[in-house]
């Protein structure tokens, strides 16, 4: 019979058992192993490391579905530790700011009380690599600041591949590569936290049921974020403003999500549901530019209208 992660359970098999007794702790190892094997197969550009990296969070995820948010913290330690000890130095660095500082934070802000509040992880999506970028814009003020990084980056990864580019592509490749990163990682983060607690609740393992994500609502405050980021990229001074552009557009990354999940509550119960959301996701791929604006209004619509109504969990 499968064990249920309760927190009683897992209390009772450590005095017991001790170490080996505690399902949690267990769980945290493996998952810890398993996360930083992940990420140093991509680390080390061994074949499908590309996909492992997107991978290396899952592992994080179920422990902390599953035996709570110290679990998630103990495993995203054990892993972190062991990504600074073979490769140290930057990928550490990537490590921490993609996945083993997120996901336990996601985790933790997502389990209340024995139930699931996506509202806190939604807002977490904006404010996190925003203050990674921070930081990084920081970290980078001794080496011409982070546009001179991001477009040396360019530069190289363009000298690799054997392209030439010009000046205005590099220009705006500069300018959303940060952004880009964000928003990848983002994804890296949702799609790993679902399917975690998909997998455990189809086996009921689940500490907390997940509500309908197409209920997902965001806190009050959080549109005042985005306006300050406008407000600091408006007032930045032409041709620098590749930190503030893309601090911008990571803050509106959990508006963008919002306004997904009012397309899909929008054709919930309809006839042709299904077609209506295939023909949406080809426009939102042909038509990013045109589409993503559309859903950060549909989100922005949704947040206001909804925002004397009690939160969902």
């Amino acid at each position: 019979m499968a064990m249920r992660p309760q927190g009683s359970g897992q209390g009772s098999g450590s005095q017991g058992q001790g170490v080996l007794g505690n399902p949690g702790l267990l769980a945290a190892g493996a998952a810890g192993f398993a996360a930083a094997f992940c990420a140093l197969w991509a680390f080390r550009g061994l074949p499908l490391g590309t996909m492992l990296l997107w991978l290396a969070p899952l592992p994080l995820f179920l422990a902390g579905f599953g035996f709570g948010t110290g679990s998630a913290v103990l495993a995203a330690l054990l892993a972190t530790l062991l990504v600074g000890v073979v490769a140290g130095g930057v990928p550490v660095l990537a490590f921490l700011a993609l996945f083993a500082v997120p996901a336990p934070l996601l985790v933790g802000a997502a389990l209340r009380g024995g139930r699931l509040d996506l509202s806190g992880p939604l807002a977490l999506l904006g404010v996190w690599p925003v203050a990674v970028l921070c930081l990084a814009a920081l970290a980078a003020a001794g080496e011409g600041g982070l546009e001179a990084v991001l477009r040396r980056s360019v530069e190289t990864a363009l000298l690799r591949m054997d392209l030439e580019a010009s000046e205005p592509l590099i220009g705006v490749l500069v300018r959303v590569k940060a952004a880009a990163l964000g928003f990848w990682g983002g994804l890296a983060l949702i799609a790993n936290g679902a399917a975690a607690q998909s997998f455990l609740s189809h086996r009921g393992l689940a500490r907390a049921r997940a509500p309908e994500w197409t209920t997902v609502r965001l806190p009050q405050w959080y549109p005042v974020l985005p306006a300050i980021a406008a407000v600091v990229w408006l007032a930045a001074p032409t041709g620098a403003d590749a930190v503030p552009l893309s601090a911008l557009l990571l803050s509106l990354l959990p508006l963008f999500y919002l306004g997904i999940a009012g397309v899909h509550r929008r054709a919930g119960g309809r006839r042709g549901r299904v077609p209506m959301l295939v023909l949406f996701y080809l426009l939102l791929v042909l038509f990013l530019h045109l589409m993503a604006p559309a859903l950060v209004g549909l989100g922005l619509i949704d947040h206001f209208r909804r925002r004397a109504a009690p939160s969902q969990t």
